[in-house]
């Protein structure tokens, strides 16, 4: 490890940058929320702030007496949370350069550190097999959760703020609902460890990174496993969805970092209709990628074509398109009525459901046409599975 911090440009024609000040391997990096600055965490023991420019000045934090492993700031980009192998958890004052103070309920290694997405919270992860939720006002771990069978290397806050998803070295990915304190999904997909993961802005699918050398991305909304993606050619060590979700970037133990341009968008259900007339599988399993490109895969959205129908096909997708608005008229008073029984009972919270509810029914019986070296793989749900979907939605875990 040559302890320098790469920044790249996305622009092929800007030359990247090249910054030198640690003492020992960096561990961890994150841009700030404005991109004005880059934290960055090293074996030295440090935490610098960069500027992302020609000259590169840095600032150093020191208070951490081990490895630093994790960095990341605050949405204001007011704060930054670290966690090191001296088992604690620190937040610092960014601007003032300050350090404020430190999390020590941990008993091992703290291998992860994340702020929630409105600042109150910091969620951590360690090598006691624990993941703790902190309150960042009180200072107290206000939450443990246990259910992780090995370390835990890696945690993060979904977008709503309400969920947390956490990898470990039992090759599982768990996500929790923080306000009810229980476990609403479990994936063991990676056949090795899970070194890393990201939820997408969205917050409908979560990427995962894993000693097996693969990526997963994980539909949260059915709750099942995607796309397998092969590009590493050794463990991979990280992944994260840029901010607007079209991108994701990872990096593994074969010094490569990839960036991979994702879509998760989709063509009209009549497409859906040609497509499973023309005989394509339809039974909702995963498919497999393989790139040997230097970019990985593209995730591409498809064009609805304008070839020729016949008057039956325009009749039965006149006849499904009707039969889709009244279920969601349905669902409107359903979900009106099922509130009656559950614990979240606002008009913001029920209207959230409602339009989740819908959108698993919509966005399931549409197809995602992945591009991967020119050979397309075209997946698609019918209604039949997208209702079948709603049944299985947990739905405390996403009002």
């Amino acid at each position: 490890m040559d302890s320098c911090l790469m920044i790249w440009s996305m622009r092929p024609q800007m030359r990247a940058y090249r910054f030198v000040g640690h003492k020992d391997a960096v561990m961890c990096v994150q841009f700030s929320p404005s991109g004005h600055l880059v934290a960055s965490g090293s074996r030295d023991k440090t935490v610098r702030l960069w500027v992302p420019s020609v000259k590169g000045e840095s600032t150093v934090f020191k208070a951490h007496t081990a490895t630093v492993r994790s960095v990341h700031f605050s949405s204001d980009g007011q704060s930054l949370v670290t966690a090191s192998d001296d088992k604690t958890v620190k937040v610092w004052m960014v601007h003032r350069q300050k350090f404020l103070f430190s999390l020590s309920q941990h008993i091992n290694w703290v291998r992860c550190a994340r702020f929630s997405p409105d600042g109150r919270l910091i969620v951590s992860a360690s090598d006691d097999k624990t993941v703790k939720l902190w309150d960042k006002t009180s200072k107290e771990c206000i939450r443990s959760f246990c259910e992780h069978g090995g370390f835990v290397n890696h945690v993060d806050f979904h977008p709503s703020g309400t969920c947390i998803a956490a990898a470990g070295t039992d090759n599982t990915v768990k996500v929790w609902d923080v306000r009810m304190n229980r476990l609403l999904q479990h994936y063991q997909v990676h056949s090795a460890v899970v070194n890393s993961l990201s939820f997408h802005p969205s917050g409908n699918y979560l990427v995962t990174a894993s000693n097996d050398s693969t990526l997963k991305i994980l539909d949260l909304l059915e709750g099942r496993l995607l796309y397998t993606l092969h590009g590493h050619q050794g463990p991979a060590t990280c992944v994260a969805f840029s901010r607007a979700g079209d991108f994701f970037a990872s990096g593994g133990s074969d010094e490569q970092v990839m960036v991979w341009k994702t879509n998760f968008d989709a063509a009209d259900y009549g497409d859906v209709l040609k497509t499973q007339k023309s005989g394509t599988s339809m039974d909702g399993t995963h498919h497999t990628l393989q790139s040997e490109m230097d970019c990985g895969v593209h995730l591409k959205k498809t064009k609805p074509q304008d070839s020729g129908r016949n008057h039956a096909q325009q009749e039965e997708e006149t006849s499904l398109a009707n039969t889709l608005e009244h279920i969601m008229r349905q669902l409107d008073v359903l979900t009106q009525l099922s509130f009656q029984g559950l614990s979240c009972k606002s008009g913001k919270e029920r209207k959230y459901f409602q339009f989740l509810l819908k959108e698993v029914i919509v966005r399931h019986q549409l197809k995602a046409v992945i591009f991967c070296q020119c050979t397309a793989f075209v997946l698609s749900c019918t209604l039949e599975a997208a209702l079948s979907a709603t049944h299985r939605l947990s739905v405390p875990s996403l009002c």
